[in-house]
């Protein structure tokens, strides 16, 4: 997930769009303690070079994708995002 440029300084974001981000948390979390996100985060850049990455199991690429573009942050346009599919090739051992 990204966020597009008008946001790239923190003192632009409105109340709406800093709640939009706080349900985006709260809904990974959520999603997290389901068992359906593997791993997520963003990366500690500053705003403009920043986005996120979300891992999550999901039955096929359109509950992927109802997942991903039902997010609260990219519902209001506080961030884009992208659907890679991926399949894991090695995991390390526990």
């Amino acid at each position: 997930m990204k966020l597009p440029p008008r946001l790239h300084e923190k003192s632009a974001w409105t109340d709406a769009e800093n709640k939009a981000v706080g349900q985006h948390f709260a809904r990974l979390a959520k999603a997290t303690e389901g068992g359906q996100v593997i791993l997520a985060g963003r990366t500690t850049e500053p705003l403009e070079k920043t986005f996120g990455l979300v891992i999550f199991e999901a039955e096929s690429e359109e509950t992927a994708k109802l997942f991903m573009e039902s997010d609260p942050a990219v519902v209001a346009g506080v961030m884009t995002a992208t659907l890679h599919p991926y399949a894991v090739a090695l995991l390390r051992k526990p």
